[in-house]
């Protein structure tokens, strides 16, 4: 493998000449007042990892979880919400509601100690019964991490007290229609910027009844690029809605280019400027359906899925227009992937994920991604999320059940599992209880997990 470093601005920005990873945007900081003590290991400052890919970097994991050997460091009780968490320079973020404030807190990454919390009111209520709190993750960079609330609140804090830096309630400011489940999309860092989905309507649109988002219309701000130290608008671009899927950067061609599934299909630009905009539609033409997992970026080529109705299209971006390679305009019980909320993992020319909307339907798969050939399924399965480490996957059932499995097309091959979704943790109760929709966080050997009423810290690899 040939690999080209720069090192720009404190980060380290790889780029794969035969992989072709995203950019990664964030390393461990050498910041005087990290709080590590654990020597090895990297930090995970964003949803899905520092490549966005859910990708780790670190070693030596434990391959035998019985009787113990898997232990729990230290667990908190959550609030409201789907988000994990994310852990950098030896802090720990979590991002829930409490009542009606929606609060940010940070708590030493190896103890659970808690530091600070900053919170502000906000008021949403799910349209189709859900929870009430965020969706999306914290985003930590250099000495600042960033939140995006349910309702549209964008907040910058600094890292080391929780003061707040700045502030903006994108619902009012972009006219954003409030999308079925809310603001779910985490942002992401690229330079000085903050660049996130948002997608305001025209001021006409907010006349529409309630729940018909069939009839709403895009007003040019599906992504907005803002400064990361004041909050301002630096460019807005894509005359689409948003989704639930996120922003990431990767490097094609010698540059950057933001890759994000917006409600309607894949939007490409350039985020230095904003420019050189390319698009494929892929959305389900139902109503009620959504993009939610994110894009998988391969060189020049870019996988996307969604579960409602389409599946998943394999595209190559020649610097200007996307072009289908492959698709999944079939059967839905014969399509390849057909990713709900879960990011599939890219390894070595295949794909491992979830594929199924609901857990009647869903199971882990693999599938080969130069061509959409299916080659194993594990079925009975309720719905994943992965995290990939030392040639193996993570595997963590909505359930709380919690399985390592070797990384390979041969065939799906057990190594070891855990069901935190039937063992009691000290006060009684379970120490993941369903739905455990956010996927495995793994940072300086720690494994961080999060069920519906907990956070759980495990050591998966020990000093």
């Amino acid at each position: 493998m040939t690999r080209n470093y720069l090192w720009l601005l404190g980060f380290l920005i790889v780029a794969s000449s035969d992989v072709g990873w995203p950019i990664v945007l964030a390393v461990d900081a050498t910041d005087a007042q990290s709080l590590w003590s654990r020597k090895q290991g990297s930090d995970w400052p964003r949803m899905l990892g520092p490549a966005s890919n859910g990708h780790s970097t670190e070693k030596g994991i434990l391959a035998d979880w019985s009787n113990g050997k898997l232990s729990v460091q230290w667990h908190i009780k959550t609030g409201t919400g789907y988000g994990n968490c994310v852990a950098s320079q030896g802090r720990c973020f979590q991002f829930d509601r409490f009542g009606e404030n929606e609060r940010l807190t940070c708590y030493h990454a190896e103890t659970g100690k808690e530091l600070w919390s900053s919170e502000a009111p906000v008021e949403y209520a799910d349209m189709y019964g859900y929870n009430n709190g965020p969706r999306a993750s914290p985003i930590v960079d250099e000495d600042r991490v960033y939140t995006y609330g349910v309702a549209g609140r964008l907040a910058a804090y600094d890292l080391a007290n929780g003061k707040l830096y700045w502030e903006k309630n994108t619902e009012q400011e972009y006219r954003v229609i409030q999308n079925f489940f809310g603001v779910g999309s985490t942002p992401c860092v690229f330079d000085e910027m903050l660049i996130a989905m948002v997608g305001g309507s025209p001021a006409i649109q907010h006349a529409n009844p309630p729940m018909r988002l069939d009839d709403v219309k895009p007003d040019n701000s599906a992504i907005v690029a803002f400064n990361k130290r004041t909050g301002e608008e630096i460019y807005r671009v894509g005359n689409y809605l948003a989704s639930y899927s996120a922003p990431i950067i990767a490097e094609m061609f010698g540059q950057p280019w933001c890759v994000v599934f917006v409600r309607e299909g894949l939007l490409v630009f350039d985020p230095r400027d904003g420019t050189k905009e390319a698009f494929y539609p892929w959305r389900a033409s139902t109503m009620e359906s959504v993009n939610a997992a994110w894009p998988v970026v391969v060189g020049n080529r870019i996988f996307i899925s969604e579960t409602y109705e389409k599946g998943s299209v394999w595209l190559e971006f020649d610097g200007k227009e996307l072009k289908s390679l492959w698709n999944d305009a079939k059967l839905q019980k014969s399509q390849s992937m057909r990713s709900h909320w879960a990011t599939p993992i890219y390894q070595q020319g295949f794909l491992f994920g979830c594929s199924g909307r609901n857990e009647p339907d869903a199971d882990l798969r693999c599938v080969q991604l130069s061509d959409g050939d299916v080659k194993w399924v594990h079925r009975n399965r309720d719905r994943t999320t992965c995290l990939a480490v030392d040639g193996h996957l993570i595997v963590l059932g909505e359930h709380g059940l919690l399985q390592l499995i070797r990384a390979t097309p041969e065939r799906f091959e057990l190594i070891t599992e855990l069901d935190l979704g039937e063992k009691m943790a000290d006060d009684g109760k379970l120490w993941i209880d369903s739905p455990s929709w956010a996927p495995p966080v793994l940072s300086h050997g720690l494994l961080y997990l999060r069920g519906q009423r907990r956070l759980v810290c495990l050591e998966l690899i020990p000093e």
